[in-house]
């Protein structure tokens, strides 16, 4: 998510060496984050090639602000 809120759109091949993830990992998570509508799929073609690409949607960005809010929260109140 941290990679998808600072970009508009990312291939998935990109995703993967970014995150150093296996196909299928990688594929296994972006379809959680899909089925609770936190980002955009989109397939193409790039020649003959298929070509997929994510972005993140507003509840995305809302719930990964969320998340990093309680992060902070929990080291405010363990230091």
């Amino acid at each position: 998510m941290s990679i998808l809120i600072t970009s508009d759109w990312v291939e998935f091949n990109v995703l993967k060496e970014l995150l150093e993830a296996t196909d299928g990992n990688l594929a296994s998570h972006i379809t959680a984050l899909e089925k609770v509508g936190y980002l955009e799929v989109r397939k193409a073609f790039v020649g003959k090639k298929p070509n997929t690409s994510f972005r993140i949607t507003k509840e995305g960005k809302k719930a990964f602000k969320d998340h990093i809010d309680g992060l902070e929260q929990l080291i405010k109140k363990s230091i």
